[in-house]
């Protein structure tokens, strides 16, 4: 396919305006007033919750001092610290667009807005925002720092292909047309996940409050945690190549498999880091703190396959413990509590360890009732893997049309 007419390349500055929140101090927050935007108010998947802040200024202070500061509808929004990154170490943002039922809206510490010019779209930006060129750069500029964040100074060493105003416009109505099915699947996969936590609460009670009383142990002591194979240049020596796992390929409750990687190790390594049927996978390294101590089960798929360092293993006693119980335990959010905090970060890598993984607490419900939720999870399970099959197949359309769109090459 030809592309057409090459567009211009030009800096973000002189596509958009934009502009950094104020450095507004603790101690000028009142509890009534104009609502400051702080980075929490700011969600993922582009929605824009105030009901997350009690932070106001109020009006007085901001007519004196911040009124050049007073968000307008229709302005696009975006975090700048609290940043996250994907599984290839790419920064993502999150942003918003605010309505006027949002008004009025003060900028906050580590907020961006952002306004059209007369030859600019924001819809256009808000995608470019997310798409692999923005992402690539904006990472280079702010690594280096254990508390990651950008500003308007990286914002305006950045560059994008800006196409004609009706182009811009054309390109945001097919993403946000391609978009909209992503949403749907996702909400459908979500109301599944609320399905099963809603399931193992009735089962077995919160895990932090514990209301049923079971008894709470360790995973040490009914599981084998076992670490994985460090991926260095000093492998090529070793005699055998085999499939591994890593990050990119464990998700919260569920396995990605579209890329798997080789490594080479000794015979003594593979039988070591071998994974078995049900093997509790726990990610033990990533950018974004939150994903840290994420777990899938390993499904048995691919033969021989072992699995690096940052995923460690854990290997169920079953006469305990049902991996399929265990899975959901620690995924829970009062299961991965203990994981959450035991995160360490060194240069903007949050991890975790394998004694920790060891020490996490877990509940020991009577093995019958382990099993009627594992049956309840496999019937759940079957309809959430057509809904991801149907989402992973929106996602590469989305994927190509967002690449295609922004190299100028979408018909």
């Amino acid at each position: 396919m030809n592309a057409v007419k090459p567009w211009a390349r030009v800096p973000l500055s002189d596509a958009f305006w934009f502009q950094e929140g104020p450095g507004v101090r603790n101690w000028q927050f009142t509890t009534s007033g104009i609502k400051l935007l702080n980075v929490a108010n700011i969600e993922k998947g582009g929605t824009l919750n105030l009901a997350k802040t009690d932070r106001h200024l109020g009006e007085e202070e901001v007519e004196k001092k911040y009124s050049h500061f007073l968000i307008d509808a229709g302005d696009l929004v975006i975090a700048s610290s609290g940043i996250s990154f994907d599984d290839d170490g790419l920064l993502r943002t999150r942003g918003a667009f605010v309505e006027s039922s949002d008004l009025p809206l003060c900028m906050n510490t580590s907020t961006i807005r952002f306004k059209a010019t007369s030859k600019s779209d924001l819809r256009y930006l808000r995608f470019w925002l997310d798409s692999r060129d923005f992402r690539s750069q904006i990472t280079k500029l702010v690594t280096g720092s254990a508390q990651q964040n950008f500003g308007p100074t990286h914002l305006k060493a950045t560059t994008i292909n800006l196409p004609p105003l009706a182009e811009q416009k054309r390109i945001a109505r097919i993403l946000d047309a391609a978009d909209a099915l992503r949403a749907k699947r996702r909400e459908a996969l979500a109301q599944l996940d609320a399905l099963l936590q809603s399931t193992f609460l009735t089962l077995f009670g919160d895990p932090v409050t514990n209301p049923m009383g079971w008894e709470i142990s360790t995973v040490g002591k009914f599981a084998a945690v076992q670490g994985g194979l460090q991926v260095t240049a000093a492998r090529k020596s070793c005699p055998v190549e085999v499939p591994y796992l890593r990050v990119a390929n464990v998700y919260r409750g569920f396995l990605s498999l579209n890329e798997i990687k080789t490594i080479r190790a000794t015979e003594a390594e593979i039988q070591r880091t071998l994974l078995n049927m049900h093997d509790l996978l726990i990610v033990e390294g990533h950018g974004n703190a939150e994903e840290i101590g994420r777990g899938a089960l390993w499904d048995g798929s691919i033969k021989k396959c072992v699995h690096q360092n940052h995923i460690i293993r854990v290997r169920f006693d079953k006469d305990k413990i049902l991996p399929v119980y265990g899975c959901e335990y620690i995924n829970s959010p009062g299961g991965r509590r203990h994981l959450l905090r035991a995160g360490k970060t060194t240069s903007g890598l949050n991890t975790i360890s394998v004694s920790e993984v060891r020490a996490t607490p877990v509940a020991l419900p009577p093995l019958p009732l382990q099993q009627k939720f594992a049956r309840i999870v496999e019937s759940v399970e079957r309809q959430k893997a057509a809904q991801r099959a149907h989402l992973a197949e929106l996602d590469a359309l989305f994927a190509s049309l967002q690449h295609r769109a922004f190299r100028g090459e979408l018909q």
